[in-house]
């Protein structure tokens, strides 16, 4: 009994060493708060140590001079994409009350389903070729604005968003600009408000302690 369980024992270290080496061997203090979800702590055939398998930061592999962000190019088209959805789902929806509304002394029917259906079509293509309009005009504006000041802020933002309320609003005359160059600037600067909340919050906050 003892010369087989010697033998068992002494073949482990052969066996290991014919793999490169038996697995090393950690103590539960070193292994704590390692996460190994789905497998055991240690496995003898891998001669790994698991504390490097934890990574406690993001990473990525980016060009020479890229930023983790996405400029205001590459969110144009999302923008104009998104604006143009949005027109004509809620156009659509506008339509549907309208129609519902202008039908309600006819009795369901063809000509009345036919007319409903033209008003939600037709709302539908005018909020969305207006949504659409708008955005192009703010993603123009934001990347002209990006590239002469050579920085991207929110001061792009606010222009770009009182530059295409002006511009939108300009066959309205000189009223009509001002209101639009108005609300460009109250929706850009809650835009603006809104993404620098967390900061502005933290800051006030930290000025209170001292």
């Amino acid at each position: 009994m003892d010369n087989n369980s010697q033998g068992s024992g002494g073949a482990r270290p052969g066996f290991g060493s014919l793999f490169g080496g038996g697995a090393p061997e950690y103590s539960n203090t070193e292994l704590a708060g390692v996460p190994l979800t789905g497998m055991s702590p240690l496995s003898p055939y891998l001669n790994v140590d698991p504390r490097y398998l934890v990574q406690d930061t993001d990473e990525f592999i980016l060009p020479t001079g890229a930023s983790k962000t996405r400029g205001r190019l590459e969110l144009a088209f999302f923008t104009i994409g998104g604006s143009c959805m949005t027109g004509a789902t809620l156009g659509a929806l506008n339509g549907l009350r309208m129609g519902l509304k202008e039908t309600r002394d006819m009795a369901w029917s063809k000509p009345r389903n036919v007319q409903i259906i033209n008003m939600v079509t037709r709302q539908g293509a005018s909020w969305a070729n207006s949504l659409g309009s708008v955005a192009l005009l703010y993603s123009v504006f934001g990347v002209v604005i990006e590239k002469a000041r050579g920085a991207e802020d929110d001061i792009n933002t606010v222009a770009a968003g009182t530059l295409t309320g002006m511009l939108f609003k300009s066959s309205s005359g000189i009223k009509g600009v001002a209101r639009g160059g108005l609300a460009g600037l109250a929706l850009s600067g809650a835009y603006a408000l809104y993404n620098n909340w967390d900061h502005i919050s933290g800051s006030s906050s930290s000025s209170r302690l001292y």
